[in-house]
């Protein structure tokens, strides 16, 4: 498959103030939404109306919650380029992080193997990427360890989760960028994104959005709000937005534009920028 592909390049960024304000709006594609499970999986896809060799993303839920509340994320990608596709499985209150690593993967799969839009879209699967919310986002390390062709990984709120997440992220050479809240009690900073981080195989970015609670990265009312802290919280998810797509935009189709988003100073955050030990 071609390497070309028709994402949309932003435009000139004079800073990452900048950068944040541009690329927290949604893209200029117009964006089609369809079901997984016409190849089998529960879940939703998202994707631009049109484009060959696009790059793709796998997002995984976190525990309980149902992909719709990660939609306006999901489709911010897919305006800005980026197939973006997030299966529904797993959503119990036992769920198996490893069987949600494996359907992680098949989504990806399914994505760069399956024409989409009645045959306009196409994915390049070497431009391909894993992320998650949570426990999620711990399944998504699990998956990236275990896909040889995932370029690049992001996880918001990662927490640990059983098969280990840490132990995943010492086989991770990728590019991987964390975004943690610095008020997260349901997977405090302490305890799984920086250990999470430290045990990175590649190059990894560490981002704490310094007032953010776990919950503030979803949309829209749901019953687990009664069981965990903090609520939507619309600044968290602007500047998560803009994070993911530039970081994304960055490491599978080799923007440059964005550097400064990805490696600079923004505004609510602070960012630890770490390479591995040899």
């Amino acid at each position: 498959m071609s390497r070309t592909s028709t994402f949309t390049r932003p435009p000139a960024l004079r800073n990452a103030k900048d950068a944040l304000e541009q690329l927290s709006r949604p893209g200029p594609n117009p964006v089609l939404r369809g079901d997984l499970g016409l190849v089998g999986l529960p879940g939703v896809v998202y994707a631009p109306q049109e484009g060959l060799g696009l790059p793709a993303v796998a997002f995984g839920h976190d525990w309980l919650q149902p992909p719709s509340r990660y939609a306006e994320l999901l489709r911010h990608l897919a305006s800005w380029g980026i197939v973006a596709a997030a299966p529904a499985s797993q959503r119990g209150p036992l769920p198996s992080a490893a069987r949600f690593s494996a359907d992680l993967r098949t989504t990806l799969d399914v994505c760069a193997g399956v024409r989409l839009g009645d045959g306009r879209i196409s994915v390049d699967s070497r431009r391909t990427a894993l992320a998650g919310h949570g426990t999620g986002a711990g399944a998504a390390l699990l998956a990236a360890a275990a896909h040889p062709k995932v370029a690049a990984v992001v996880t918001l709120a990662p927490a640990e989760v059983r098969p280990s997440a840490i132990d995943a992220a010492r086989r991770i050479t990728v590019p991987t960028l964390h975004i943690a809240g610095g008020k997260d009690t349901v997977a405090p900073i302490a305890g799984h994104a920086e250990p999470i981080a430290q045990a990175a195989g590649g190059p990894v970015w560490l981002r704490t959005i310094g007032k953010a609670s776990h919950t503030e990265f979803m949309t829209g009312p749901h019953w687990t709000d009664l069981l965990l802290s903090g609520s939507p919280n619309g600044k968290t998810r602007r500047i998560t937005r803009a994070l993911m797509t530039a970081f994304l935009l960055k490491h599978l189709c080799d923007e440059d534009r964005v550097d400064d988003l990805v490696d600079g100073k923004v505004p609510s955050t602070t960012l630890v920028h770490l390479t591995p030990t040899p």
